[in-house]
């Protein structure tokens, strides 16, 4: 369903593009003019992302084993985002599914692994979008006053959806063997053979999230995501600056905008993205006021080096280690 209302968005903007009379010059140009040193720079940082990606696993999987692997976290992480952009959603299970088969680990304690680190990234999501909405009066987004005032209201009703996912990170921490009591005690109903299938994943998923309780491994873990999502706003500011187009946006302005595309990003289109392309376009044109065209064009940029740059390395890690792409597909068919 989701998949269909993106597509019918992408369609409507080229549709609309089609009528106004689509210039692909000026797309065609957006790629020209781009300035290859700050593409590079980009680059680079896009893989930084994964290898932060991998060390803050480490720390959250650390209770589990002393010493896990950095590259078999690395190699895990680019094969799973290369799933991602090739599967779509279903790829997201691929990664904590191969960090548990290298680090002989259960698998359930590696999606409650991915869980944690979902809710460190809506968080920081969360505080991202919400400090620039309640700044977007200093920002170049162009809109009337009585929108500029609903955008600051809803950075400020972001700021407290972060906060209620706190109280939901502080409830994991509560998450013991009193609650999985309870837990069993309400699937009673259940034959026994289900009870205690139910039972072994309460448990991995224990396993998964005590990392929550170690302050230590909180911290390390917040500031992971902080040096993370650091290096995430650099990457799309070094994108900007190589164009001529949205060279001159401020900090402020990349934080809007990647406040708007990470929640895009949530819709994933086997092999297309889909949303992140579909918000960044419709937030460069209407917020922004960019012509179709080159909102197009960095669109396709920005999706490129932020996703499908580690496809081809991720592909060849896989090569490597003889995985077969067909079985990963169909991972959640298998488990």
């Amino acid at each position: 369903m989701i998949g269909v209302i993106v597509l019918a968005g992408i369609a409507w903007f080229a549709m609309r593009g089609w009528r106004q009379g689509f210039q692909w010059n000026l797309l065609f140009d957006t790629f020209r003019t781009l300035d290859l040193r700050w593409i590079a720079a980009s680059i680079g940082l896009a893989f930084v992302t994964y290898l932060g990606r991998a060390y803050r696993w480490r720390v959250l999987i650390r209770h589990q084993k002393e010493r896990p692997s950095l590259w078999n976290l690395f190699a895990a992480t680019a094969i799973g985002f290369t799933a991602l952009v090739l599967f779509g959603r279903p790829g997201e299970m691929v990664r904590p599914y191969l960090i548990a088969v290298k680090e002989k680990l259960s698998f359930s304690s590696q999606m409650a692994a991915w869980f944690l680190e979902r809710i460190y990234d809506l968080m920081m999501a969360l505080l991202v979008f919400g400090v620039a909405l309640s700044r977007v009066h200093g920002s170049d987004v162009q809109v009337g006053e009585g929108m500029r005032w609903v955008l600051q209201l809803g950075g400020y009703f972001v700021g407290s959806v972060g906060a209620v996912c706190m109280i939901v990170f502080i409830a994991l921490r509560q998450f013991g063997e009193r609650s999985k009591r309870r837990i069993l005690d309400g699937l009673g109903f259940l034959p026994d053979e289900y009870r205690q299938r139910c039972s072994e994943l309460l448990t991995a998923f224990m396993h998964g999230v005590q990392s929550t309780r170690d302050l230590r491994a909180v911290v390390e873990v917040l500031v992971w995501s902080i040096i993370e999502w650091a290096v995430i706003v650099a990457c799309y500011f070094c994108v900007f600056q190589a164009s001529k187009d949205v060279g001159h946006f401020s900090l402020m302005d990349v934080l809007i905008f990647i406040g708007f595309v990470s929640f895009g990003a949530v819709i994933q289109i086997p092999g297309v993205g889909g949303g992140m392309q579909l918000v960044s376009i419709a937030v460069l044109t209407e917020l922004f006021g960019l012509p179709l065209e080159v909102s197009t064009g960095l669109a396709m940029a920005l999706w490129m080096i932020t996703f499908v740059v580690i496809v081809p390395f991720g592909l060849l890690l896989a090569f490597r280690e003889g995985i077969q792409w067909g079985k990963l597909r169909h991972i959640e068919e298998n488990l």
